[in-house]
């Protein structure tokens, strides 16, 4: 299928060999608890997507970014949901070390580290959301000698298994006593953090998605990024840079996964020319609107602005994914679904995007305020 195949070769220019390496791997050994997708992600240069060539990676843009996420998406659905949280928390970080003086020695040594370490950054934050209290810290950070002491847990939790470094949105007190918002970079392994079983459901299980606790956590205070008088607005930007790479990468994993079905209805020549057409017209159209989104953030657009534009983009895809994968499967027809679970595997983790930050109906009003001329806030 052309547009899934472009994705390919988008996704073989960053990261060569990788689809190949996931395409040996059987469909359900992919999508498992302790799969392997993971691993080969990272041992094909995975990380260093959306870092800067300045720190070693490969600076690609929102279309170019968006496509590859479609393509993993394809192959596995797991794996795709697992590395947005990497890559959207890349995002967000190295942002701010395009900005001179607004990240420590020690935070940028840090973020010099992941692409030749390979290391993988897991979420601690809501998953990408904006505004204030759109962050909110499940997370208490306790000033003592040199840092902070985190206590919290966060649930679910994608790379729990497979990360370096947990980046956790923190409470923090402020001068005036009461809880400010922070980003604490926390190495994995680092003594009180510990890993609980959380996810139990087969679909997207290869996503590490599991429960990080955090009891009495210590992070020295240079690990800590937090918002100053002489910087007031940079954990807002952070938050604002957050959710627009969430949403346009977390729905293109779930579109190429849908992708991958209709390829297969494609490729076995199922129903009539009509029907096939048609399913790969609902398609085309859920890739044209993200790619649309992405390509007005690469040409510069912000703020509000591209904060309406990728939810636009994530909830005209979230209508047309269970469709176009439901279509699929019944053109696939009664024996592709007798004679092996995959497909039908597929389908139900499209379904996984509408259960992903902000749910339609809290944006809802949001959206309404924003269209008739008014600011784009999100509780």
């Amino acid at each position: 299928m052309r547009s899934l195949d472009l994705a390919r070769e988008v996704c073989e220019h960053y990261h060569p060999g990788l689809l190949k390496a996931l395409a040996a791997v059987p469909y359900a050994e992919r999508e498992r608890a302790g799969g392997p997708v993971i691993g080969l992600f990272r041992a094909h240069d995975g990380v260093g997507l959306l870092v800067p060539t300045a720190f070693g990676g490969h600076g690609a843009d929102p279309v170019q970014a968006v496509a590859v996420q479609r393509a993993l998406g394809a192959s596995s659905p797991s794996l795709a949901a697992a590395v947005t949280m990497h890559h959207f928390t890349a995002a967000m970080l190295y942002s701010l070390a395009g900005h001179g003086g607004r990240l420590s020695t020690a935070q940028l040594e840090m973020l010099h580290q992941v692409v030749p370490g390979r290391q993988l950054m897991a979420s601690g934050w809501a998953e990408g959301r904006t505004q204030a209290n759109i962050l909110t810290p499940s997370v208490t950070a306790r000033p003592v000698a040199g840092g902070y002491l985190l206590t919290g847990a966060k649930k679910p939790c994608s790379l729990s298994a497979s990360m370096d470094w947990l980046t956790a949105s923190v409470a923090v007190p402020g001068e005036d006593g009461r809880g400010e918002l922070a980003l604490a970079l926390v190495p994995a392994g680092t003594s009180g953090m510990s890993v609980r079983p959380f996810w139990g459901s087969d679909l997207l299980a290869g996503a590490e998605s599991d429960e990080v606790v955090l009891e009495e956590v210590f992070v020295p205070r240079e690990l800590v990024v937090r918002t100053s008088e002489g910087d007031p607005h940079r954990l807002d930007d952070l938050q604002t840079a957050g959710f627009v790479w969430f949403e346009m990468l977390v729905s293109a994993g779930y579109t190429g996964a849908a992708g991958a079905l209709v390829e297969a209805v494609m490729a076995g020549e199922r129903g009539t020319e009509d029907e096939r057409a048609g399913l790969a017209v609902r398609l085309e159209a859920a890739i044209a609107v993200l790619e649309g989104a992405a390509r007005a953030v690469r040409e510069g657009l912000s703020g509000e602005a591209a904060v309406a534009a990728v939810l636009v983009a994530r909830y005209t895809v979230q209508d047309a994914l269970p469709v176009v994968a439901a279509q699929a499967l019944e053109l696939l027809g009664g024996l592709d679904f007798v004679r092996g679970p995959d497909h039908a595997r597929m389908a139900g983790a499209v379904r996984a995007l509408a259960f992903h930050p902000p749910a339609r109906a809290g944006a809802a009003r949001p959206l309404l305020r924003y269209f008739g001329g008014g600011p784009l806030e999100l509780a």
